[in-house]
């Protein structure tokens, strides 16, 4: 869907890139040579911000530029206090699924957490996905006793679920069996955002899924965020021309709307 979608010649995607960076080059190519749109690159996180902003390009895709520049930089350009993303994630042999939060930064409040499986709920909705969000904690509910972080995680993840349920959200306290949740969930919601980025680093760069970035849920623009460490950026630039294109914006819509 999103490849289909993605085509479309007269639309501009800025991406982020390193000084000679090789692999952005080679994407930007290939990407314009299959028709995802005319990709222009940009060596300053600011400069691609403000341009997504003032609508000089139609979306961004932050290729390889440092993270850390680029969030400043949304945050910034577009006055927010925090940042809220969701990646797209392919274990090899497995279908697609939604994790949230895989910034270090992020999910840090169970508040944190429930704003972004609304969010997310709200933007795979809109792309004709079924929602179905599963929660995650550090252990088995009959781990609890052993450890107070343990025990901290799965009384969020019972708060969560209680409340996603009472938004009319199909949620389901998955523990720690991620394996499970991947099979069969199309949103996971990792304890915080450090161990959903250990999720993604370990799903992506050690067992080569397919990551195709993680859209920012919180603003009225297509910003995809990426991992410096892709090989390639195609299917990135290829998620933020079909977001573009079909107007989807995480932000538009009240999230506790949507049923089962």
């Amino acid at each position: 869907m999103v490849f289909r979608a993605a085509k479309g010649k007269g639309r501009t995607i800025g991406i982020g890139s390193l000084e000679g960076s090789e692999s952005v080059r080679t994407s930007m190519a290939l990407a314009e040579a299959t028709g995802y749109g005319h990709p222009v690159a940009y060596f300053d996180a600011v400069s691609l911000v403000e341009d997504l902003r003032d609508g000089k390009v139609d979306a961004a895709v932050r290729g390889d530029l440092d993270s850390k520049e680029a969030m400043a930089a949304i945050k910034s350009v577009f006055g927010l206090k925090k940042i809220m993303r969701m990646a797209l994630l392919q274990p090899r042999g497995e279908g697609i699924f939604f994790l949230a939060p895989v910034g270090v930064d992020e999910g840090e409040t169970v508040a944190e957490k429930i704003e972004l499986a609304r969010r997310g709920a709200a933007f795979i909705s809109r792309m004709g996905v079924e929602v179905r969000i599963g929660v995650m904690s550090g252990g088995r509910n009959t781990d609890r006793g052993r450890s107070k972080i343990v025990d901290k995680t799965i009384d969020e993840a019972d708060e969560m679920v209680l409340k996603l349920k009472e938004d009319g959200l199909d949620a389901e306290d998955v523990q720690i069996l991620i394996e499970d949740a991947v099979k069969n969930k199309t949103i996971v919601i990792a304890p915080d955002g450090i161990s959903g980025n250990l999720i993604f680093r370990c799903i992506h760069l050690v067992d080569g899924g397919r990551s195709m970035g993680a859209p920012v849920l919180n603003l009225d623009k297509v910003f995809i965020d990426t991992s410096r460490a892709k090989g390639s950026y195609v299917d990135s630039i290829a998620l933020a021309s079909a977001l573009s294109a079909n107007a989807i914006h995480p932000h538009k819509g009240h999230p506790g709307n949507i049923k089962r």
